[in-house]
Order: structure tokens, then sequence, then C-alpha cells
């Protein structure tokens, strides 16, 4: 018998500024940015039964305003913070999705994702029915396709409209068993303070529980001059990670393709489908701007 009241509990959080990497849409407003892609996922969960807190980091009221408007009051917590770093809410994603009972799967999310309808789901399904599963991520990064960093050896699944594939590593934006975030806490710690030093810490920290990428020194070498972000990654997976790679177990982190969402990353947005249209197509079921006044990426 099912333990937990949810299928889904999720830590969503939310910035009223703007990213360094601009939008395809709504680049000037982040609200109506965060606006369409609040409402492209509510409307991606279909029937699932979702458990939501908000980390709002200095929101003005609209942005409570948006959620209390699209969920239950019952299945919503609005957690309020006064511009604190980036690290104090990873931080706190994590303590909350840990803390919480309501739900096995859990999600970490970001206010910059858009999402296509009743597609959520599919990303649920498969870590439900794949028990050796730890994280998943709903976006298929164009840069899995594109980089030496993940042309690897992986794995394959089939599941539904879905190809699945094992990678080395995704965003902050992911789906993870409570039970692997518990077991992963420790090095999650490290690396999240090393972000409040200014360190991105999301691809060390995958390169640490996938072991992907991090025995061989040849590619760090290579990579050290003309990618130093992957090489830098390589070194702090080792720092701060040393323990896990070399005893513990191997995690497992699943992309699908095609994507379920996409980062609104003008430059990175998940491939083989066309997002204009699905932005429009949001637009115009009531969710936020007027598709006859606004400007789409590639359609000024």
């Amino acid at each position: 018998m099912n333990q937990f009241s949810y299928d889904l509990a999720i830590a969503y959080r939310v910035y009223p500024k703007m990213s360094a990497h601009p939008p395809p849409i709504f680049a000037e407003d982040k609200f109506k940015l965060a606006e369409l892609c609040a409402k492209s996922f509510k409307q991606s969960l279909g029937g699932l039964r979702v458990k939501l807190w908000v980390l709002l980091n200095n929101c003005p009221p609209e942005y409570e305003n948006l959620f209390t408007q699209l969920w239950p009051a019952a299945d919503l917590t609005l957690v309020r913070y006064s511009n604190v770093s980036g690290s104090t809410t990873l931080h706190e994603q994590l303590r909350l999705l840990m803390e919480q009972t309501d739900a096995e799967i859990v999600y970490l999310a970001e206010d910059d994702y858009f999402y296509l309808p009743g597609q959520f789901p599919l990303a649920v399904d498969f870590l439900r029915q794949n028990p050796d599963a730890d994280f998943a991520t709903p976006y298929d990064s164009p840069d899995l396709h594109q980089t030496d960093l993940h042309d690897c050896i992986d794995e394959t699944r089939l599941l539904g409209e879905k190809r699945w594939r094992s990678s080395v590593s995704t965003t902050h934006t992911f789906l993870a068993r409570r039970s692997a975030l518990i077991e992963c806490r420790d090095l999650c710690d490290r690396l999240f303070q090393a972000f409040s030093k200014g360190v991105s810490p999301d691809l060390a920290m995958f390169m640490a529980l996938t072991k992907k990428r991090v025995f061989n020194p040849i590619k760090f070498v290579l990579w050290l001059p003309v990618h130093r972000f992957w090489a830098g990654s390589i070194f702090l997976a080792w720092l701060y990670g040393w323990r896990q790679i070399l005893f513990g177990r191997r995690f497992t982190l699943w992309t699908p393709d095609p994507s379920i969402a996409t980062h609104m990353d003008r430059e990175l947005q998940a491939p083989g489908i066309d997002w204009c249209r699905e932005f429009a197509a949001r637009m115009e079921a009531g969710s936020a701007g007027s598709p006859a006044t606004t400007k789409l990426a590639g359609r000024a």
C-alpha cells in the first residue's frame, strides 16, 4: 500500500530578476516569463497529486498571487526570503524535500522552465517503473547532442513515447527519489557551500554521483585549455566528492528524448520541438500576454 499522500513533492525557486542568459520571450519582463512558465508547469502536471513549496526570494506580491491562484491552499506552502543568496534557496530546496513525508518522488524546480502540456507524468512514471533510476530531468539539453562532455557510452530505455538516456549531468532542475537525495545530502551541502563562493556546482555534483567523466585524466588535460568549466568541474567533483567517487555507489540520471520541458535560455532550448509555436499556443490558451503583440525569438 502506498504510504504517501501525493505523487510528487516540489520545491519551486522563484527570483524576480532575470538570469544573465536572455530568454526567447519576455526578455524584459521577468514576471510575465515566470507566469508563462508556472502556468505551463501546472498544465503539464496532468492528474498528478502534487504538494508544492514555492521559495520566493525577495518577490513582490504578484508572484505570491500567481501561485495562490494556480494551486489549492491545502497543497501549497509559500516560503518567503529577503534577498538571500542562490545557495541558500538551493539548501532550502534540499532540506524541504528531504524532510517532507508527502511523496517519495520529488522535484527541484526553477522559475525559468517551460513545459509541454500533460507530459510531466511521463517523468514520474519513468522513476516509478525503473527502481534503479535515482534522478531524472524533464529537460533534454542540446549539449547532450552536441558536446564532447556528453559524448560517452550511455544506456537507453524506452517508455511510452520517450527514449530515456543515462546522462552525465543536468541543471539544478531535476526529479529525484527522496531516498536518493538523503543519501547524497553531504555531497550536495558541500557543493552548495562552494556555490555561495561563486562556483557553479551542478556539473561537479552529478559527475561525482554518476561517476561519469571523473576517471579520465586525458579528458581533463584536453579540456583544461578550451573547456575550463568542464575541467574545473572534474576538479571540484574530486575536491568535494572524492569519498562518493571512490566509495559511494553509482547513482543514475536519466534524460528524455524528445524533451518534456525547455530551459528558457535563447541559446539552449531543447532540440526537436518548435518552442515558439508552443509558447504561442500557451498564450492563446490565456496564460499570459497577447500573441498578436508579443515577439517570439525568430519571429520578430
